[in-house]
């Protein structure tokens, strides 16, 4: 089953996919109309409105998935690395060619078009992390073999966030960490990531919030009386002996509890005590590691050791490090500030306008909270509030329904490839629309911070479709080619 040479391409498409893209592009464009729907517009055709740009948008990506699936297979894998570093060199130029828009320096004009160039970097990168780890001789066994695949995804993801002050598209690259994991990275690094976030809110939510006993904070004293459960935790794992579990629980409880007592005479500083029985646990960890030659538990201390350096340094980042955007943000999200006019203005108008729809929606074209444009950027990151809206509950659990099978049929093409370099990539390109979809959705929900990414197919912009189609096509050719290709 020779596709490519036969000519006969066509019978090994992935025709499922291909109609899925079709109905999430077909329904994207309408609800972008109805986004930018004016009472005196007569035409979804009209190019002097954006439905009328998005369709002319729609018929090149069209002509490029065509022209994607002509293309030998064989191509991508041979130009990954090539792509990859004009790539790289694109982004670096982009800051100085690009004009300044809210803040970023990430649109390169183009006569009447302009096009983001991290939109089309996803691709690339993931077209090189998946030739670097489909090689033959690539194992996945320590944490050295994840150097190259982290540089390849951190070097792109720095200068978009450092050079083009795009933190939304930067923060992309992390659903990379879904495809490492995927193919045998431990899963204490995600776990890691999350214990990074969990600590982040906790040192800020509650950093300034003061204990009812004593001196020090609700935060860090939380903090610290996390890691004192992780670090016990891997011990008694480790060690696999229950009357350990005990006595270090039981010598912790003793600790505060002489604390509490000796409080009532004289304040106590909490988190000079916290953060004490964190490196006591931490010093215990190492000892154990070594006379018991738990090597695993060196880890946990070096964890412990970065965790006490990072809840310091959590206000240090939010407050000079964040731009001052970013950081209202995060206080609206957390419940720190109220600021409905400002900050809040977005989540709470999209909130309005997708509760207003109800179950069944005031129907297309009527929601009128879309029409009188009290949702900025409605039908760019914000577009997800118009199918709430006109489409209503059912319309939205619909939308994201097909999202989910669109997501579920890239994994399972993603399983059924017989070459590496395939399957790396085909986990990327759903890591990726699964990234999107779960920030886009959860930000216009008011449940993660607005930090701009657009909805796959959904959201108006070039950029944004041909990148996403550019992602999709290369998937398909590569998978039309299953037969030929061999592990």
């Amino acid at each position: 089953m020779r596709a490519s040479r036969s000519g006969n391409i066509w019978q090994h498409v992935d025709w499922t996919t291909i109609g899925l893209f079709l109905l999430l592009v077909f329904f994207g464009w309408l609800n972008i109309y109805g986004a930018s729907y004016t009472f005196d517009q007569t035409s979804i055709f009209d190019f002097s409105n954006r439905a009328g740009k998005q369709f002319a948008w729609i018929m090149g990506s069209l002509v490029m998935g065509i022209v994607l699936l002509l293309i030998d297979y064989k191509t991508y894998d041979v130009l990954a690395y090539i792509a990859y570093g004009a790539m790289l060199l694109l982004l670096l130029a982009t800051p100085f060619l690009a004009h300044d828009i809210k803040g970023s320096m990430s649109w390169i004009s183009l006569g009447p078009v302009s096009l983001q160039p991290a939109e089309f970097a996803k691709c690339i990168v993931a077209l090189a992390v998946a030739k670097y780890m489909g090689r033959y001789e690539y194992k996945l066994r320590t944490w050295r073999d994840l150097i190259v695949p982290f540089a390849l995804i951190g070097v792109p993801a720095l200068i978009i966030m450092v050079l083009q002050k795009e933190t939304g598209s930067a923060l992309v690259f992390a659903a990379f960490l879904l495809v490492f994991y995927r193919q045998g990275m431990s899963g204490y690094v995600l776990w890691t990531g999350v214990a990074a976030v969990a600590l982040f809110i906790i040192s800020i939510r509650w950093g300034e919030a003061a204990l009812p006993l004593g001196s020090g904070s609700v935060g860090m004293l939380t903090c610290m009386l996390l890691l004192t459960v992780v670090e016990i935790f891997f011990i008694c794992k480790e060690h696999q002996m229950r009357w350990q579990a005990l006595i270090l629980v039981g010598s912790v409880i003793v600790i505060y509890g002489i604390c509490l007592l000796i409080n009532i005479w004289i304040t106590v500083p909490f988190n000079w005590v916290s953060i004490g029985v964190v490196v006591a646990l931490m010093l215990y960890t190492v000892f154990v590691s070594l006379y018991w030659r738990k090597y695993m538990l060196l880890l946990v201390a070096a964890f412990s050791l970065f965790c006490i350096g990072y809840t310091q340094a959590c206000d240090f980042v939010f407050q000079k490090v964040l731009q001052p955007h970013q950081r209202i943000r995060i206080e609206v999200l957390l419940g720190m500030k109220e600021d409905p006019a400002g900050a809040g203005y977005n989540v709470n108008q999209a909130r309005i306008a997708i509760g207003s729809g109800r179950f069944f929606g005031k129907g297309y074209l009527k929601g009128t909270q879309t029409k009188l444009q009290f949702v900025p950027e409605q039908d760019t990151d914000f577009i997800f509030c118009t199918v709430g809206e006109e489409w209503g509950f059912v319309g939205s659990i619909g939308v994201l329904l097909v999202y989910l099978w669109f997501i579920l049929r890239l994994i399972e093409i993603a399983e059924r490839q017989r070459s590496l370099f395939t399957q790396i990539y085909a986990y990327a390109v759903a890591s990726i629309f699964l990234f999107h979809l779960m920030i886009n959705v959860g930000m216009v929900l008011g449940l993660l911070p607005v930090i701009g990414i657009p909805l796959p197919f959904f959201s108006y912009g070039g950029s944004s479709l041909w990148g996403f189609t550019l992602l999709l096509f290369i998937l398909l050719r590569l998978d039309a080619a299953r037969m030929e290709q061999l592990r």
